[in-house]
């Protein structure tokens, strides 16, 4: 029988950056953020790390209270870090209501992290209608069957929904998706953290003063 100590001893048994884990010396740092994330981004995939472009994404809903949930970064450029989803979900709900959001990437492979806050703005339908677009069949096909975070009555709805969507998607590969939302988070902090084996781990936090970044180095 599976018990709460065995629980325990379970998750204390695990091991944490079971790799040799690389030196980070932040005085080499660039002074924007994006470049250092792009260069990570690059490595995390160079070491293998699985699914490296996914995230946590974090909110706070009509209420102020805090949510979180992971999806797929679409693009980070000089206007900030990219994902999409429709208005309607919960998440485009909370960020109508409040417009800021905190971004958390793990690359275990690489014993790191990069830590994104800032406030969130909205792309044009155009630029809406591109990111969809850009992605696979499947992804529009989950687009058109939309209805995001909505009670689902049984499964089988669900299943004939997405029947029919494939259908459309692969008949009409341009099809509009009204409520699809292309979201940047414009960063007003950026923190990157490099593991250590001895628990020195190194944080370099870019912090946006106007238009300049200040770097910052934090305790662990």
């Amino acid at each position: 029988m599976f018990t709460h100590h065995h629980f325990q001893d379970l998750l204390r048994s695990q091991r944490v950056w079971d790799t040799k884990l690389p030196a980070f010396d932040p005085a080499t740092a660039p002074q924007a953020p994006l470049p250092l994330f792009h260069q990570w981004f690059e490595e995390a995939v160079a070491a293998g790390q699985t699914e490296p472009h996914t995230m946590s994404l974090a909110t706070v809903d009509e209420d102020g209270l805090p949510d979180v949930r992971t999806l797929m970064l679409h693009d980070a450029d000089e206007h900030g870090w990219h994902f999409a989803s429709h208005a309607t979900s919960a998440k485009g709900r909370h960020l109508a209501a409040h417009p800021y959001a905190a971004l958390g990437f793990y690359w275990p492979a690489r014993g790191r992290q990069v830590r994104v806050r800032g406030r969130v703005t909205t792309g044009t339908p155009a630029e809406s209608r591109a990111d969809l677009h850009a992605r696979s069949t499947g992804a529009l096909a989950s687009a058109l069957v939309g209805r995001q975070s909505e009670i689902l009555p049984e499964y089988e709805e669900l299943v004939r929904a997405s029947e029919a969507a494939w259908e459309r998607a692969q008949a009409e590969p341009d099809a509009d998706v009204p409520t699809w939302t292309l979201y940047v988070v414009e960063p007003d902090e950026v923190e990157f953290f490099q593991g250590d084996e001895r628990r020195r781990h190194v944080r370099l936090r870019y912090r946006r003063e106007g238009e300049a970044w200040v770097r910052e180095l934090l305790w662990p």
